[in-house]
C-alpha cells in the first residue's frame, strides 16, 4: 500500500472550496498555527483567513456569543493567512499552517436512517449480514414488496404504522425501519471531541473492511442552549460490511481513526442563510479513483423524513445537555449501489480515492481515502488543547 508521502493529494484552491456567495457568508475556520503548535479560531473573509483566538479561544466559545456573525465579519484579528496557502499545505504536519476541522469542543453526534432511500439500504445490509455479494438479490426483493410505500411517510404517523404492518406481514421488519419511520430517531455519538479531520486531510476506513462508502451529509452546529448557530458539511464514513453483521457493531463501523471529516468551514446562520436555506440544501458527491473510476451522487435536504429541528430536539433537551455545544450529522440520502468491480459487488472505496462533498452555500469538503491504521494518528486531545491555550495566555 502507498505511503502518506506518495498517496495522491487533491489540488485545493480557495475558489474550489469556498461557497458561491462567499461575499455574503459568515465563515468560521480553524487553523493549525505552527508558531503555537496549536489551533486558532479564524474568520474566512474572501481569500483571507484572520485569527480570532484572542476574542474567542475556541469555536465553542465563539458560538455562545449572540454576536458571533458580527465578530466573524468585522472584528479586528491577529495573524492572517492566505486561504490558498492553508489549502495547499499538508494536513498531517504540525510544522506548517493548515486547515483543521472547523469545530473543537462540540460533541460529534449523528442521526441515522433519515432518508427513505438510504433506509432501505440499511435493511439490505442487515439482511445480507454485511455480504455485498447478496445485496442485488435482497435489494430486488425488497423493492418488489415495498416499492415506493415509504416515500413521503412522516415518521410516527398512522401511515407509518400501516407501512410497518405491511412489512411485518412480509417478514421484512427491521430495527432500521423502526428508527426510520417509528416515533424515535436514531441519534448516536459519531466521534470523540477533537477527533474529526478537516478538508484536505486523509479519511480512514478500517483495513479489514471490504464494503464501505462515503456518507455526504449536512452537519448542524448547535450551541449549549440547543440553538442551531450554523451548518457545515460532513462525511460520516460507513463500513457496510461491519454494521451489516450486527447493529451492535455500530461503534466499530463508525468510530475509527480519521473516520469523521467535517468542513471546510462553519457557515453561521444570518438573514441570508437561515434554517429554511439549510432545509433546501442540495449536496453533491464525487469520488475519483486512482484507476480512473468516477462516481457521482447527489442528495437533497428536501427529502429528509424528519425536520432538522426535530433531530436537534431528539438530541438536546431536558433529557440531555451539551455544555460545550454539539454538531449533528443529519443523515444521507446517498447510498451507492452501482458495481465498481465484479457484478453484484456494489460500490466500495479503494485506497487513494478522492472524495469531494460540496454544496453551493457551504463550499467543498475534500478528502483522500486511506486506512484508519495508516492515517495520521489522532494525538491532539482536550488535555493538550487546554494546556496549549493556557500557555498562549488566551484562557
Amino acid at each position: 500500500m502507498e505511503s502518506a508521502a506518495t498517496r495522491p493529494r487533491p489540488v485545493l484552491t480557495a475558489a474550489s472550496v469556498l461557497p458561491e456567495d462567499v461575499g455574503q457568508a459568515a465563515l468560521v475556520a480553524r487553523v493549525h498555527h505552527p508558531e503555537w503548535d496549536g489551533p486558532c479560531v479564524a474568520a474566512v473573509r474572501g481569500e483571507q483567513v484572520v485569527d480570532l483566538t484572542a476574542i474567542a479561544p475556541t469555536v465553542s466559545d465563539l458560538l455562545e456569543r449572540d454576536d458571533a456573525a458580527t465578530v466573524v465579519r468585522e472584528a479586528d484579528g491577529g495573524h492572517t493567512w492566505r486561504l490558498d496557502e492553508l489549502l495547499q499545505a499538508p494536513a498531517d504536519r504540525r510544522d506548517v499552517a493548515h486547515l483543521l476541522a472547523p469545530i473543537d469542543l462540540q460533541v460529534v453526534k449523528a442521526a441515522g436512517v433519515t432518508f427513505a432511500r438510504s433506509l432501505l439500504e440499511r435493511v439490505i445490509e442487515e439482511r445480507t449480514g454485511g455480504d455485498p455479494a447478496q445485496a442485488a438479490r435482497v435489494r430486488a426483493r425488497i423493492g418488489q414488496i415495498v416499492g415506493g410505500a415509504l416515500d413521503g411517510i412522516r415518521p410516527g404517523s398512522p401511515a407509518a404504522a400501516k407501512a410497518k404492518e405491511l412489512l411485518v406481514s412480509e417478514g421484512l421488519w427491521s430495527q432500521y425501519l423502526e428508527v426510520g419511520i417509528g416515533p424515535d430517531p436514531e441519534v448516536f455519538t459519531k466521534a470523540p471531541v477533537l477527533s474529526a479531520v478537516g478538508t484536505g486531510a486523509d479519511i480512514g476506513v478500517l483495513g479489514t473492511s471490504v464494503w464501505n462508502n462515503p456518507e455526504p451529509e449536512v452537519v448542524l452546529v448547535v450551541d449549549s442552549r440547543g440553538r442551531v448557530r450554523g451548518a457545515t458539511l460532513g462525511n460520516d464514513v460507513n463500513l457496510r460490511d461491519i454494521e451489516g453483521r450486527s447493529a451492535l457493531l455500530l461503534s466499530r463501523a463508525k468510530d475509527n481513526n480519521a473516520s469523521c471529516a467535517i468542513g471546510p468551514f462553519v457557515r453561521l446562520l444570518d438573514d441570508g442563510f437561515d434554517l429554511d436555506t439549510v432545509r433546501a440544501l442540495d449536496i453533491d458527491l464525487r469520488v475519483d479513483g486512482t484507476d480512473g473510476y468516477v462516481l457521482h451522487g447527489s442528495s437533497s435536504m428536501r427529502e429528509i423524513s424528519r425536520d432538522v429541528l426535530d433531530l436537534v430536539a431528539a438530541t438536546h433537551g431536558a433529557h440531555h445537555q451539551y455544555p460545550d455545544g454539539f454538531v449533528l450529522f443529519t443523515g444521507t440520502l446517498f447510498a451507492p449501489t452501482e458495481d465498481r468491480h465484479t457484478p453484484g459487488s456494489g460500490f466500495t472505496h479503494e485506497h487513494g480515492d478522492i472524495v469531494r462533498i460540496s454544496s453551493s452555500r457551504l463550499g467543498a469538503l475534500v478528502n483522500t481515502v486511506t486506512t484508519s491504521e495508516q492515517a495520521a494518528p489522532w494525538t491532539f486531545g482536550v488535555r493538550e488543547l487546554m494546556h496549549n491555550l493556557a500557555q498562549r495566555g488566551v484562557l
